[in-house]
């Protein structure tokens, strides 16, 4: 059995200000490195066979505290980057909303029809993620595989890989380095954790 450890990344200073950040490169808070070394102490108590991560930062460093507490290297994959947002990076979403009401509107109600101004649409994100996701789990059939991304990537390939509609984009909730498990059986994917927090319990 395959099993896949889908990670979001520690807290930035813009998760802290609600911006948009996406393809930009934002380095993890002081918060955010504590938390990836609680999670670097829990899944250390996990098999692991592999680290891959998004060549963003926020993640590689995420996952390089991982990889160290493991002994294991990590592999950069580009397409397990974020959703581009375009215009909108930098932006916190109260300025998007203002100043791309009708833009936004549709992100928050249909995210899946959304064209961001500048940006990558989901169904691209999930297109991408996906297909890198499906070569990681090809070439290590039968392993532990933990990939550290992003929200809004992981969310795209949690629902693909699970068969849901892109519409139900906003029916998932994903914290900074939260664990995500999918075992692969011969039947097909079982989702076995979702938004999985706990080793944050201690701190605030």
């Amino acid at each position: 059995m395959t099993r896949l450890y889908l990670v979001r990344h520690g807290q930035t200073k813009w998760n802290l200000e609600f911006r948009a950040q996406g393809s930009k490169n934002i380095e993890l808070t002081e918060k955010g490195k504590l938390q990836a070394s609680l999670l670097a102490e829990k899944m250390n108590k996990y098999k692991i066979d592999c680290i891959y991560s998004s060549n963003l930062d926020r993640a590689y460093e995420t996952a390089l505290t991982l990889g160290e507490k493991v002994g294991i290297p990590v592999s950069k994959i580009d397409d397990l980057r974020e959703m581009s947002f375009g215009d909108w990076e930098g932006l916190t979403m109260n300025e998007i909303q203002k100043t791309y009401e009708s833009h936004y509107t549709v992100w928050r109600d249909q995210p899946h029809q959304a064209q961001i101004p500048g940006g990558e649409t989901l169904v691209d994100v999930q297109k991408r993620a996906l297909e890198a996701v499906h070569d990681i789990i090809k070439e290590n059939e039968g392993k532990n595989i933990v990939i550290v991304s992003h929200g809004v990537a992981i969310k795209s390939i949690l629902l693909g890989i699970m068969d849901i509609d892109l519409s139900n984009f906003y029916k998932i909730s994903l914290d900074n380095t939260c664990i995500n498990i999918i075992d692969f059986k011969d039947y097909g994917p079982v989702l076995v954790s979702l938004n999985d927090t706990s080793h944050l319990e201690n701190i605030k």
